[in-house]
């Protein structure tokens, strides 16, 4: 026994559609956002310091950085994970500046 499935076109073609605007998303993803490549001059302005802290710190190997050809170029992810590694957690409470009198 067959089961007579034919459908006019026009269903056909909304159930296409309909198909393929449920797939679409699980296929095309959006691009992804690589990780920024900065220039010494970039990364100053980003850590707000002078170029030349920048320059000093890379020429120490004090910071995370490549070569690109003779240029330092510094990849935000690891500039990031090495400001995590510089942060130091506060030891003991400020001093109050205000003084109680009784």
């Amino acid at each position: 026994m067959k089961a007579d499935l034919t459908f006019p076109p026009e269903m056909i073609r909304a159930i296409a559609d309909e198909v393929a605007a449920l797939l679409k998303p699980m296929l095309v993803s959006e691009p992804e956002i690589q990780d920024p490549i900065f220039t010494q001059e970039q990364l100053a302005v980003y850590l707000q310091v002078t170029e030349r802290w920048v320059y000093e710190r890379t020429r120490f190997n004090e910071i995370p950085f490549f070569k690109a050809g003779r240029l330092n170029r510094f990849r935000k992810s690891e500039i990031d994970r090495w400001i995590q590694g510089q942060s130091s957690p506060a030891t003991a409470p400020a001093p109050s500046r205000i003084k109680i009198v009784r």
